[in-house]
């Protein structure tokens, strides 16, 4: 990594201060597992001057070696997953992707949402793993750990040059994201919407704007995302609505509301996933539901893991996206009613997987 991150630090101790920091999905950051040493905050008495958190996001560059990840969950099917970006600026609390920021040793809380690695040479990577002889078409997931279309993309744009380069080898591709920046690229997607090559999903939680504010502070308003699903269907291009993650106690009431807006707005499908905290972000949630909401903290905590057999957590394929229990099978009949009454005789294309060209490349560097 070049100009790599310094170490994590865990700022605080959960639940230490009791207001929520505006601005901010994680309050803190949780232990890094893979780190033996850490600055942590023991006695905040003992301090002369407030404990400052970190405001300004830090970004670092990476330069892959590969770019496109084979995807072998049996939730998903058999596909491909791409990221340009390792941790996002939206700073969704409940994101199952901040476990993954660990891994470059720093924090899943606040290190997650203010230093980004951006992946420079995604596209030139994308290219040369596009024309590998052994390279077998599937739609590739754009992005499955982190929004491909964070504040950041507005300026580096590796985003649109990942798709100009699947537009170029005619590659399938699926896109989730939160964030209106998406219309800046419909020029490109509507083109790979001509040649069947693309689905969006577009991801809304909430349409209750101060719960936004607080559970994924720096994404697209709900308004927004409806009239990017409007722009996007007036286009011709395929739409799916996930109802991500739905939150017993917070957003589950909104599932109908949801579908209802979403169906007016011309999506086609729509999905959802119960919310599952796994790791450092059941530490995270915990304690930011403390701060954001300590009247229902505890009620909202008890009915998440009544979805998931006692835990905040679960990794089962199979079950850690739908849940289960009564919780969990009264939100499914909810989503299965709403999805019946407002999506009926709707469904998404399917891909077209023969038209890739992997040497479209060299054909147009011949001229």
């Amino acid at each position: 990594m070049e100009n790599g991150p310094e170490k994590s630090g865990k700022s605080s101790k959960p639940f230490q201060n009791a207001s929520l920091t505006k601005g901010r999905g994680a309050q803190y950051n949780p232990a890094n597992p893979y780190l033996k040493q850490e600055y942590v905050l023991e006695h905040i008495e003992g301090l002369d001057e407030p404990w400052e958190q970190q405001a300004a996001t830090q970004f670092f560059q990476e330069k892959p070696k590969t770019i496109v990840n084979e995807v072998n969950s049996p939730d998903l099917g058999l596909m491909y997953s791409m990221n340009p970006y390792q941790g996002c600026e939206h700073g969704c609390v409940y994101c199952y992707a901040r476990n993954t920021h660990a891994y470059w040793g720093l924090g899943a809380g606040l290190d997650f949402e203010q230093k980004i690695i951006i992946k420079e040479n995604a596209a030139q990577v994308l290219k040369q793993q596009l024309e590998n002889p052994q390279w077998v078409v599937r739609p590739i997931m754009l992005a499955g750990n982190t929004d491909c279309y964070q504040p950041i993309e507005a300026k580096k744009k590796i985003t649109r040059q990942l798709l100009e380069v699947l537009l170029q080898y005619r590659h399938p591709v699926s896109m989730i994201t939160k964030n209106s920046l998406i219309l800046r690229d419909l020029d490109l997607i509507q083109e790979l919407s001509k040649h069947q090559l693309v689905h969006v999903n577009i991801s809304i939680t909430t349409l209750d704007e101060a719960l936004r504010l607080k559970l994924e502070p720096r994404t697209a308003t709900g308004a927004k995302r409806l009239a990017v699903v409007k722009a996007l269907s007036e286009a011709g291009v395929p739409v799916n609505v996930m109802v991500t993650p739905v939150i017993p106690g917070l957003n589950d009431h909104e599932v109908p509301a949801i579908l209802e807006a979403s169906a007016a707005a011309g999506a086609l499908s729509a999905a959802y996933t119960i919310v599952r905290l796994n790791g450092a972000v059941g530490e995270t949630f915990e304690d930011w539901i403390h701060k954001a909401y300590p009247d229902r903290a505890n009620k909202v905590l008890n009915q998440i893991k009544s979805c998931h057999g006692g835990t905040l957590n679960d990794s089962q394929f199979g079950r850690r996206m739908a849940g289960e229990g009564k919780w969990a099978e009264t939100i499914k009949a909810l989503f299965k009613i709403s999805l019946r009454r407002h999506f009926q005789g709707r469904t998404m294309p399917a891909y077209n997987l023969s038209a890739f060209s992997p040497r479209a490349g060299k054909q147009l560097s011949m001229f």
